[in-house]
């Protein structure tokens, strides 16, 4: 079997930072660490700090008042920071910069007067943060179809927003749709898609057409993850989304010569070696490393660990 190992593939910029802000913490804070959502949608990584004695909530109510908690990479809404707040939370604010990036644009078209068409996917807690930052002037779209049905009561004030893990080509599809009916629409000057999404959908794009069959290594519940998947299949090559080595069928290889393997951006790098390691055990694989891009984003600490990590 022949693997084609894309690259530039798993972690990004802003998985990196949360998960090192939260190993930060545990280390040089009294805990528990409490942390609101899962710091990033990954079943390995959650598991890991669980076993730390992390403790992950879904409600503040749940956080003894006092306590340290982390807010996720995805982000959190003005309400949750109050809540915070008002129990008297020592807040640690992993949201990815990115992701703040978003934030800040609907505050600022909101406060321009602008009703706002959130691009993104109903219930994932990044678009639940960013339409927290102004819940009256944003409208969420999750399909080409929704656009027909938008109603805003003046069409030469509207902006569009994306949430920052879409699939870039479903993206897209939206925005024509925005554009052909609200032909004054704005936008922020550079998109909101983060560079990493982005990257690995270019070598998913790439590389699917060399290949019998993807595995892309996320969990279900990882929106960019599920995309990678996605764009395997829209180009007519079987995708399987994992977690791990543990997931894999061996009955999936069946006249398979070559396989991409590539990782959502918060899968780590130690279940794509798991997975690495169990073709080569089972179908002797030799592994190919396509690189299409070069990444050497990093982003600070949350000011809140600054002085504990210097």
């Amino acid at each position: 079997m022949r693997v084609l190992l894309a690259s530039p593939r798993g972690f990004c910029a802003g998985v990196n930072m949360a998960i090192e802000a939260l190993e930060l913490a545990i280390e040089s804070l009294p805990g528990p660490i409490y942390v609101y959502h899962e710091i990033v949608h990954n079943k390995y990584v959650v598991d890991r700090f669980r076993s730390q004695g992390v403790v992950f909530v879904d409600s503040l109510t749940d956080v003894p008042e006092g306590s340290t908690l982390l807010f996720s990479a995805h982000g959190v809404s003005p309400e949750v920071r109050q809540l915070a707040r008002g129990r008297n939370l020592r807040t640690i604010d992993a949201t990815c910069p990115l992701v703040t990036k978003v934030h800040l644009e609907a505050i600022k078209y909101a406060n321009l007067g602008y009703t706002i068409f959130l691009i993104g996917h109903e219930g994932h807690d990044e678009v639940i943060g960013t339409m927290g930052e102004a819940p009256e002037a944003i409208i969420l779209v999750e399909s080409p179809d929704d656009v027909a049905q938008l109603d805003v009561a003046d069409e030469s004030k509207v902006a569009y927003l994306t949430q920052t893990t879409l699939s870039v080509d479903d993206a897209n599809r939206i925005i024509s749709r925005i554009r052909e009916r609200f032909p004054q629409v704005v936008s922020p000057p550079k998109d909101d898609i983060c560079y990493a999404t982005q990257n690995r959908q270019e070598a998913v794009s790439v590389l699917a057409s060399s290949v019998d069959l993807t595995l892309v290594l996320g969990s279900q519940n990882s929106s960019n993850s599920q995309r990678l998947a996605e764009l395997s299949r829209e180009r007519g090559v079987t995708a399987h989304l994992i977690d791990g080595a543990q997931d894999i069928d061996p009955a999936w290889f069946e006249h398979v010569e070559t396989v991409l393997v590539t990782a959502g951006a918060s899968a780590p790098e130690v279940v794509v070696e798991a997975v690495l390691d169990f073709l080569r055990e089972h179908f002797h694989a030799t592994v190919e490393v396509h690189s299409l891009r070069t990444e050497d984003v990093s982003f600070p600490l949350p000011r809140e660990l600054r002085v504990v990590s210097s």
